[in-house]
């Protein structure tokens, strides 16, 4: 399920510190970005946080619930994406350094991911 419409405008009037935030439709759940980088994704007024090496520790709350995940070929795909707890909605100083540590794993994700060329067809 993606963000409800009341959701969504909740966590981008919460968020809007980071910077420019969009969010979109992405496998049946919604991508929140910020300038470009997806950080968090949103299913059923969930929202879940990117988590690598680097944040984990900063993320040891959420470790007890599983992570976002979704099947394939009958097989669950753990996502690296960690739900926030409930009581962060109401504390909005600690939604956003959970965010920005979301957003630090976003950055070191996208910079790990190969340069891809475009190249001319043809030739």
């Amino acid at each position: 399920m993606v963000a409800s419409a009341g959701f969504a405008d909740f966590l981008l009037e919460q968020l809007a510190p980071l910077g420019p935030l969009t969010m979109r439709r992405m496998f049946g759940k919604t991508g929140v970005f910020c300038n470009g980088l997806m950080f968090a994704m949103v299913t059923e007024d969930t929202l879940y946080v990117r988590v690598d090496d680097d944040n984990r520790a900063v993320f040891a709350e959420a470790a007890s619930e599983p992570p976002l995940s979704y099947e394939k070929q009958g097989r669950s795909i753990d996502l690296a994406f960690w739900r926030v707890p409930d009581r962060l909605l109401d504390e909005p100083e600690e939604l956003l350094h959970w965010a920005r540590a979301a957003l630090g794993a976003a950055r070191r994700v996208a910079a790990e991911r190969p340069v891809q060329r475009r190249t001319k067809r043809g030739l």
